[in-house]
């Protein structure tokens, strides 16, 4: 896959983006064996955990990151067969507010995912450069197929470098236990 170019996705992916070092079907590949394993170390008690008030918990993170996981495979899957139907903005916090996340178990997290990336996988991995190279525009902004599998990628290290920093590496959990 070529390497991603800067005119290929708008400023605000740029964080993402930058999460992502050398190819990003490979790092996609490695989180499918690695974030799993992370989510099954979290105890179970923890995954109500939020480090402040108002913040989401951890289990409200992670089905976060499936959730946009899912919105930019979509995006990434219009723009492949050159529709190009402008798509609405994701807006994160109602996806989080309208779901049951915390009713549900670290493992079927971990599953999910799993089956989530696999899927994706088997998608991503039948573009070739031209469509990866195409272009639509999603809340107002143009970006190519190959921007979104960077912003997957480094979507999901953004947040698991969040929830290592803010979420894992607290001592005073128990206050902020849901």
């Amino acid at each position: 896959m070529n390497p991603l170019k800067s005119d290929e996705y708008p400023a605000v992916y740029a964080d993402y983006i930058d999460h992502v070092v050398g190819d990003v079907m490979e790092d996609l590949q490695e989180q499918l064996q690695i974030f799993p394993e992370f989510i099954r170390s979290i105890s179970e008690d923890m995954g109500s955990y939020a480090y402040a008030p108002g913040k989401w918990t951890i289990k409200e993170v992670l089905c976060h990151i499936l959730d946009t996981e899912r919105v930019m495979a979509y995006r990434a899957l219009r723009f492949s067969r050159n529709d190009m139907t402008e798509l609405a903005p994701f807006e994160q916090d109602p996806y989080v507010q309208n779901a049951r996340h915390n009713e549900r178990s670290l493992e079927s997290i971990a599953d999910e995912f799993t089956y989530l990336r696999r899927g994706n996988l088997a998608l991503f991995e039948t573009w070739n450069e031209a469509e990866l190279a195409r272009k639509g525009m999603a809340a107002g902004r143009l970006v190519t197929v190959r921007a979104f599998l960077y912003v997957i990628a480094g979507h999901l290290t953004h947040h698991r470098i969040i929830l290592k920093e803010r979420y894992l590496n607290n001592e005073n959990v128990e206050q902020y236990l849901v």
